[in-house]
């Protein structure tokens, strides 16, 4: 049956119909949709780890056992599981492993841009590059299969463009789940340095063998055509089937590594001119010159961004090809902090103290955009907690004007570890943990303080407030982010204390379901003089023409704005 997919919701596809039913994974847009699409298939066991690290090493351990297991997660995620990932490529695996890893080409979403099949040769990891959603659901079965005949985990390089969107798929019958049988076997899975030794000699024959699968088996395969030959991967695949000069060959690359040496040689040993298409990292090109081959890429592409049809035809046609444009120019629409966003007073009080704020990754990011204007850095998952550490060690007269911000799943993903640092190595630092029972940016997935599981089912909660105190801290305070007195008053009681502290800004998320709307509000023109302090909330359901309004069907009553306005003219609508 065909069906039309997203190329996450594919990858799922695949997974079920490979047999696997264990499914760990940290939600990390663009690769999010994976696991949910996983987890509405009754045999899969699917679940939400605290961090990319826990879901690879459980993902490991069932591998180990006989189990097909599966893990996704976005590039920046690869990061934090590197550690397993790389000692993973020297034990192998028993089930078969496979690790979808999705780019960001662009950074829709992202701190960073980072190409995966440059972190996984360092690995020693083999990749698959899917160009579609058809290809996504065949790639992840085959990597499944590959992953059990050489005795290696397999990589899916995603792209943004690739996982969210939707082309055809024929689905097929899927592979009952099953165990292979465990047998004990210290010298290829404990890691010490005299087993070690062997299993790195091991894995350059198991590479050897994937190189050979890579130029033998039609996985890569070829277009022969005449004029220029190019040599793509990904979605550039179809990219340069679209925009480059008709009848050009093509080497469509599905394993990106180990790269088919041979192939590549012969291909472009047919043509004048070879061209590397590839998004991000100069992996193929740089591969192409080791081989002695003269192919152009970054001379001619950028290696960064997103790659398209009409660059495609603008760099190898010189033509840009013909389409449709709006006549009136579209203002742009920068993303803001939704309308009763439990966050937004925490930073305008932080504004109005003018503090140093340590910031992290989440929907709070936004507020380091003006008015608010509020965050001071951002670098990565649970980098303020830590990062505050070493602003106060540094300058330790600053705990009296610095604090970090952090969401409930990031503090619970990697901000532990620097509370815990705080604690040991006693920096006075103050710590927010903007708790609104979510994982917010990646679009509501729960989380291990949530109550809930990844089907919505009742889970054991991490109490916050509890885990700090554990973790050392004494000054512990829970503060509703709404009441924005409470909020200040909080915030300069803990700056002036002479020990660590944390404070919760404790209230769901505006989105959730479960969060009750409230009383809209709306601005007396008689009063309202025009000062536009309410403006500095930054909320979307405020505008200013000659005096302020509030859009009623935006607002979602929840009274900052009311807080602000210093001549009592936003009241309740009655």
């Amino acid at each position: 049956m065909k069906q039309l997919m997203l190329g996450n919701e594919a990858v799922a596809r695949g997974i079920y119909e490979a047999g696997c039913a264990l499914v760990f994974s940290y939600p990390g847009t663009p690769s999010t949709e994976i696991t949910e699409y996983a987890a509405k298939y009754s045999g899969i066991t699917a679940e939400w780890s605290p961090n990319e690290k826990v879901a690879l090493e459980a993902a490991i351990g069932a591998s180990m056992v006989g189990a097909r297991a599966f893990c996704a997660m976005k590039h920046v995620g690869l990061n934090v599981a590197a550690d397993p990932l790389f000692t993973l490529a020297y034990t192998g695996v028993s089930g078969g492993l496979v690790i979808a890893v999705a780019d960001d080409p662009g950074m829709h979403s992202s701190q960073n841009e980072q190409d995966t099949r440059s972190v996984a040769a360092a690995a020693r990891v083999p990749v698959l590059e899917p160009a579609d959603s058809a290809e996504c659901r065949e790639l992840t079965i085959l990597a499944f299969e590959i992953s059990e005949r050489f005795d290696v985990p397999v990589i899916i390089r995603l792209t943004t463009r690739i996982a969210h969107s939707r082309s055809l798929v024929e689905t097929g019958e899927a592979r009952a789940a099953r165990l292979e049988d465990y047998q004990k076997n210290p010298q290829k899975n404990v890691m010490v340095p005299a087993n070690a030794r062997g299993r790195r000699v091991n894995l350059e024959e198991r590479m050897a063998a994937l190189l050979e699968y890579s130029e033998k088996s039609g996985i890569n395969t070829v277009e022969e055509g005449e004029g220029i030959g190019i040599i793509a991967s990904g979605v550039c695949r179809l990219y340069a089937r679209e925009g480059a000069p008709e009848g050009s060959g093509v080497l469509s690359i599905r394993m990106s590594y180990p790269l088919p040496d041979k192939l590549i040689k012969e291909f472009a040993s047919g043509y004048k001119n070879v061209v590397v298409a590839e998004e991000l990292d100069a992996v193929i090109e740089t591969r192409c010159k080791v081989l002695g081959v003269d192919a152009v890429g970054k001379d001619i592409f950028p290696a960064y961004g997103e790659y398209s049809q009409r660059m495609i035809a603008e760099k190898l046609r010189g033509e840009t090809p013909e389409y449709e444009s709006f006549g009136d120019v579209i203002p742009l629409r920068p993303p803001v902090l939704c309308a009763g966003c439990t966050h937004r007073g925490v930073f305008y009080v932080l504004c109005k103290l003018d503090l140093f704020v340590s910031g992290d990754i989440g929907c709070y990011t936004l507020a380091a955009a003006p008015p608010l204007s509020a965050i001071d850095t951002t670098v990565c998952m649970g980098a303020s907690v830590s990062g505050l550490h070493g602003v106060l060690k540094a300058r330790p007269d600053w705990s009296k004007r610095a604090v970090a911000v952090i969401g409930d799943s990031t503090f619970l993903h990697s901000g532990v570890t620097g509370l815990i640092d705080i604690v040991y190595n006693q920096s006075n630092a103050t710590v927010i943990i903007l708790d609104n029972a979510t994982t917010g940016m990646t679009g509501h997935q729960h989380n291990p303080s949530t109550g809930f599981d990844v089907r919505g089912n009742s889970a054991p909660v991490i109490d916050l407030e509890a885990l700090c105190l554990a973790c050392g801290v004494k000054r512990v305070a829970v503060v509703d982010p709404y009441d924005l007195d409470s909020v200040e008053k909080s915030i300069l009681e803990e700056l002036s204390a002479a020990e660590p502290s944390v404070i919760i800004m404790k209230r769901p998320c505006a989105l959730l379901k479960s969060s009750v709307k409230g009383t809209p509000y709306r601005i007396e023109g008689d009063k309202c003089r025009g000062c536009k302090k309410c403006l500095a909330l930054g909320c979307p359901a405020i505008c200013m023409s000659k005096t302020a309004a509030i859009e009623e069907n935006i607002c979602f009553g929840c009274g900052m704005c009311k807080c602000v306005c210093p001549f009592g003219a936003i009241v309740e609508v009655v």
